[in-house]
């Protein structure tokens, strides 16, 4: 059954609905139909729940929405759904350990996804974003988030306060 949503579109209203594959399709308020579209976030980091696009498999915006907030429960479980499945981005919840205080050095790190170790390769690579928040890049190009490394442990303030 399609879900359906019309409140923070500035666009015409559209469904969404799963095909047998699992692809999305989207419904908009002409009726026509377009298959596999994806959802594409305007500003992942600094702005995640505002400024969503619909994309279709030719890369042509279908549908925008401007908060995801907005969006009744269904059809936010949907996109939201869709975005877990092709975003990667570890939030860093706790800094371990570190190798060293000067680059390159080895980070051990909690994250929502699990313990895990990547090289920080330049001071550089870590990047301030509003609100306390920090996009740490590693060497191998993967990104983690700090959310707001004003809310984490005494330790983990104390580690990233060598590097900023």
């Amino acid at each position: 059954m399609p879900v359906t949503h019309a409140e923070a579109m500035t666009t015409e209203p559209f469904a969404l609905e799963r095909e047998p594959h699992g692809r999305l399709v989207l419904i908009a308020a002409d009726g026509s139909r377009h298959e596999g579209v994806v959802p594409v976030r305007a500003f992942p980091i600094a702005a995640a729940q505002e400024g969503l696009s619909m994309v279709d498999g030719d890369g042509r915006e279908v549908a925008w929405v401007p908060s995801l907030a907005a969006v009744p429960a269904a059809l936010r479980a949907l996109i939201e759904e869709e975005l877990a499945s092709r975003e990667f981005t570890p939030v860093i919840e706790r800094i371990l350990e570190v190798s060293t205080f000067s680059t390159p050095s080895v980070w051990t790190v909690d994250t929502d996804r699990g313990t895990t170790s990547f090289v920080l390769k330049a001071e550089e690579d870590i990047r301030r974003l509003p609100d306390g928040a920090l996009w740490i890049s590693d060497s191998h190009g993967i990104a983690f988030v700090v959310r707001d490394r004003r809310a984490l442990d005494r330790k983990s303030r104390r580690v990233l306060g060598r590097f900023l």
